[in-house]
């Protein structure tokens, strides 16, 4: 069997995600770092007309606290990339940890408004944005079969958090003041640093099987059995000389793979998430206001947000049960879009709602529709790229998000402004998100779908450019091959060292028989190796 060499720290085969085990401990970790990730910025929210009381300040003035952050989780996405590439999920998640307490804790000591966009908006922000990277990527790794579950769990983080975070910042607001409730939001930021540290690399419980099963190895090769040892030694280390200077240019790895680009159902993903991010998050930013607009009470319309939550929560996990199944799964791309779909339409059918009996029922469907929308685009996006290259995917996807959010909900607040009319801004939101639906169904349908019909073109053994799990594949043959001729190598020599023995013991018998001494023929060889059965025999017997 091709073994490991632990200097150069490279597996005998890819890690086969458990789909269990500690990976439901990661699974919680992604479940709080996704709650804080998402509701934190609106969460901070409650603490805004202190803020322009304290400091003199508008309201959109404070705004651009929840703007910043959502700014710095979305456009940073490719240096978390680069990090997670260089350094690996649990490091960049600690410091990330680190960075989210630091700036809520420093946030409680400003003085101005300049002050809390670097501490709280930006600091935070950071932090926040080295956490929900890497725990999706450990997510991915940790599960394969089960993946569309783990998804749909983890994403019910955003809307329970929401939810808690809320009322506990109401809560602190009236005891302790904003600057004592952002010390005490930054102290449970460290939470961030304890699911960091959960993160535990799935290679390291087969790197130390492996290890014992080298050292066993060894062991045996290095027992003295005539010449076996010797040549056997040798050639293992030339198999590992040989194994070695293959493997020295694979240690360069890309810190941003922008070969993604090329793959056509990533380019199709990442148009269709552009559009749909445009018109997803406007409704429910101007709902409340929409709801105080057609008359109702400033106490129901808050709840309607709650109503939202409350159904999100048990959608996502949910959906991504139903992802899960075996004939739904491979048509995961297409589930997507009919949630997408249901989101759009759900827009347009409720922009003319105009009592609160109508936005109730606005909310339900809303909120179905957003859990299905939250539990399936990472998913979609794991199965189209796949965990090798799902770091870099996701940070090229979310800092092309970054320009949707910043155009999307600001543009629709001006034509707010402007018109005075929210039905317009639900038609409109709603139809982007049903353009998004349709386009990513019918490319998929047209470009992917044919794509797999046409014959896979001849791969070239010398080409670069395959994946890690073909490199390391291939490795494990290599090493299987070396190892094997390693065998035949050693059984060859105690054949020949058999044969020379018996091959002596025949000579001496002869010479025994017709008087001794040596044939004329062979004499100078064998007075070389001594010429003599006991000196032969004595010698392979040692």
């Amino acid at each position: 069997m091709g073994r490991a060499d632990p200097e150069e720290g490279q597996l005998p085969a890819p890690v086969k995600p458990p789909d269990g085990g500690w990976g439901w401990i990661v699974l919680f970790g992604c479940f709080v770092i996704t709650g804080f990730s998402y509701a934190f910025p609106k969460a901070v929210s409650v603490y805004f007309k202190e803020l322009m009381k304290d400091f003199h300040v508008g309201y959109s003035d404070t705004a651009w606290i929840s703007s910043i952050m959502l700014a710095m989780l979305y456009g940073t996405g490719p240096v978390c990339s680069i990090m997670v590439n260089q350094f690996g999920c649990r490091p960049v998640m600690l410091i990330g940890g680190l960075l989210a307490s630091a700036g809520m804790i420093l946030a409680s000591f400003t003085t101005n408004i300049i002050e809390l966009y670097l501490t709280a908006g930006v600091l935070t922000g950071l932090g926040m944005a080295l956490n929900f990277q890497p725990s999706l990527i450990m997510l991915g790794t940790y599960f394969d079969k089960r993946r569309p579950l783990a998804n749909g769990l983890a994403a019910a983080g955003s809307p329970v958090f929401l939810s808690s975070l809320s009322p506990l910042g109401q809560v602190l607001l009236e005891k302790f003041g904003w600057r004592g409730g952002f010390l005490i939001m930054g102290g449970l930021l460290l939470n961030c640093c304890t699911c960091g540290a959960v993160m535990r690399p799935l290679d390291m419980g087969m790197k130390r099987k492996t290890e014992k099963a080298q050292d066993k190895y060894e062991a045996k090769e290095m027992l003295p059995i005539g010449g076996k040892s010797e040549e056997g030694i040798s050639t293992t280390d030339g198999t590992k000389k040989a194994k070695k200077a293959k493997k020295k240019p694979k240690k360069g790895k890309k810190l941003l793979d922008f070969s993604i680009f090329s793959n056509r159902g990533f380019i199709i993903y990442t148009i269709s998430k552009f559009i749909l991010v445009l018109g997803l998050f406007v409704p429910p930013i101007l709902l409340v206001n929409y709801a105080k607009d057609t008359g109702v009470p400033d106490t129901e319309a808050a709840f309607l947000l709650s109503i939202i939550g409350f159904i999100d929560i048990f959608a996502r996990p949910a959906c991504g049960m139903v992802a899960g199944l075996k004939w739904v799964r491979p048509h995961v791309a297409y589930l997507f879009s009919f949630a997408m779909l249901f989101n759009g339409l759900t827009d347009i059918c409720s922009a003319r709602a105009s009592n609160y009996t109508g936005l109730v029922i606005f909310c339900v469907f809303f909120g179905i529709s957003y859990g299905m929308v939250g539990a399936l685009q990472f998913e979609v996006l794991m199965a189209i790229v796949g965990s090798q290259k799902f770091s870099s995917a996701i940070g090229l996807v979310l800092l092309i998000e970054a320009f949707a959010v910043l155009i999307g909900p600001p543009s629709a607040g001006r034509l707010v402004d402007a018109l005075k009319n929210y039905e317009v801004i639900f038609y409109l939101a709603g139809s982007e998100v049903v353009l998004s639906a349709v386009f990513l169904a019918v490319a998929t349908y047209c470009c992917l779908n044919r794509g797999k019909k046409e014959p896979p073109p001849e791969k070239n053994p010398s080409a670069g450019g395959g994946s890690d799990t073909e490199e390391a594949e291939s490795d494990v043959q290599e090493a299987e091959e070396h190892s094997s001729d390693n065998h035949q190598q050693t059984h060859s020599t105690d054949n020949a060292v058999v044969a020379a023995s018996e091959e002596a013991n025949h000579v001496a018998e002869e010479q025994s028989g017709e008087g001794g001494g040596c044939p004329e023929g062979d004499g100078e060889v064998l007075a070389r190796d001594g010429c003599n059965a006991d000196q032969t025999v004595e010698r392979d017997s040692f």
